[in-house]
C-alpha cells in the first residue's frame, strides 16, 4: 500500500502558470529559507523553550535558570549557547555574573503564535 493514498490529488494535471510566476517573486531566497529552517531547528527542543519561557518573566542569570528548570548550570549553559548564536537570547555581565534575557520582543511572538496554533480547535 502506498504511503500516499490517503492524499487528495487533482483529476488532471494543469499548470497554473500565473500562479507559479507569482509565487515565484514572491519565494526567499535559498538562503534565506535555510537560515529559517535553522532558527526554527532551535525551537524545536523543549529544555530552549523551557529557558525561554523562563526569560519571558525575568533577566536571570545561569545559576537562577539551573535552579528554576533543575538542571545543572553545566546543561543550562550549552542550551543558552544555542540560543545565543541564534540571537534569540542576550546576555550581559554584572560583576561576577552573566544574565540572559531576551533578544527582543519578536522571540516572544514567534512562541505565542506557535502555542495559540497548538491550542486551535
Amino acid at each position: 500500500m502506498s504511503c500516499c493514498n490517503d492524499i487528495e490529488r487533482c483529476e488532471t494535471t494543469e499548470v497554473h502558470e500565473e500562479l507559479l510566476q507569482i509565487v515565484n517573486e514572491k519565494m526567499p531566497a535559498e538562503e534565506e529559507l535555510y537560515d529559517l529552517s535553522e532558527l526554527f531547528k532551535v525551537f524545536g527542543d523543549s529544555t530552549r523553550i523551557r529557558i525561554l519561557f523562563v526569560l519571558f518573566e525575568a533577566e536571570v542569570c545561569v545559576c537562577d535558570l539551573a535552579a528554576a528548570l533543575n538542571m545543572t548550570q553545566s546543561a543550562v549553559s550549552h542550551q543558552l549557547r544555542i540560543l545565543k548564536q541564534n540571537r534569540l537570547v542576550k546576555s550581559r555581565r554584572e560583576g561576577k555574573s552573566i544574565f540572559y534575557s531576551l533578544a527582543d520582543a519578536h522571540v516572544r511572538t514567534i512562541i505565542d503564535q506557535g502555542l495559540e496554533h497548538i491550542e486551535e480547535d
